[in-house]
């Protein structure tokens, strides 16, 4: 089978990838901040060099919040969840956090003998994404230009 040869992108292609991209940021980061108010936490500002955009699959987001903690916030095409600051010391740290806890969820859930089809299907989705996050997490050439 013979692969086909990727073609630069017009300027108006890359003006709409641009646009789109924005699009889903926005989304990430109104539902990094519903689901933080959703737990009793105002968030204040965003820490804009801490957070980051794996755009279209993670977006991780660094609050300080009126409370005077921060929180990660992970969004995107998995579960949104948060933790305090103190549980990962930078972005891709956050992915590998993240990853684990949904394995432990996975696994509760299970073990607690879920039978109930949605309850599978989440712990079965947690799995999944955990994988995704985890490989995220180990392509160090993503990483690369991070601060060590």
């Amino acid at each position: 089978m013979e692969q086909k040869q990727a073609r630069p992108l017009t300027p108006e292609e890359q003006a709409e990838a641009q646009k789109q991209s924005v699009i889903w940021q926005r989304e990430c980061f109104q539902n990094a901040q519903k689901h933080l108010a959703e737990k009793g936490v105002i968030p204040q500002t965003v820490v804009e060099k801490e957070s980051r955009f794996i755009a279209p699959l993670v977006a991780i987001w660094k609050f300080k919040a009126q409370n005077g903690k921060s929180y990660w916030v992970i969004t995107g095409r998995l579960p949104t969840d948060h933790a305090e600051a103190g549980a990962a010391a930078n972005p891709r740290e956050v992915l590998r956090y993240f990853s684990m806890q949904w394995q432990l969820k996975a696994d509760q859930l299970m073990e607690s003998g879920a039978t109930d089809k949605t309850k599978v299907d989440f712990a079965n989705l947690l799995i999944n994404r955990a994988h995704g996050l985890y490989e995220l997490f180990e392509k160090d050439e993503m990483w690369q230009n991070e601060p060590a």
